[in-house]
């Protein structure tokens, strides 16, 4: 799976340079995703512009390590979606499992929100 990624002061813009998520790529798509986790600055705007396709169980899997990067403290959010994969989605009742904005912009403005919310949460350090 090709994928560019740049690193940005809050935050990783990782695009998928594949016209087809596929359900074969699920296990990629972790080793690729995941390991930001590790790192200082955790969170992720995954960019789909390029797909045109994505299979049942490729979708799954992105709702899944959403969902690890929520609980690690971390923000995963989708943005460029084809109108296309959009639909398919939605059909499939999973776009509403997911942080997805129209623009890499928009899922900045998101991750910023989340950051300022975990904040709050976890109140000052005394």
């Amino acid at each position: 799976m090709q994928v560019k990624i740049d690193t940005r002061e809050k935050f990783h813009a990782i695009t998928i340079l594949e016209a087809v998520l596929a359900a074969n790529m699920t296990e990629e798509l972790e080793q690729c995703l995941l390991p930001f986790l590790q790192k200082e600055v955790k969170n992720v705007v995954l960019i789909l512009k390029d797909i045109t396709k994505v299979d049942d169980a490729a979708a799954e899997c992105l709702v899944g390590v959403q969902q690890r990067f929520y609980d690690d403290s971390a923000s995963f959010v989708i943005c460029e979606l084809t109108p296309g994969v959009e639909k398919s989605l939605e059909d499939n009742g999973l776009l509403e499992l997911m942080n997805v904005t129209p623009t890499e912009s928009e899922a900045w403005d998101i991750i910023h929100l989340e950051e300022i919310e975990r904040e709050l949460l976890n109140g000052p350090d005394l």
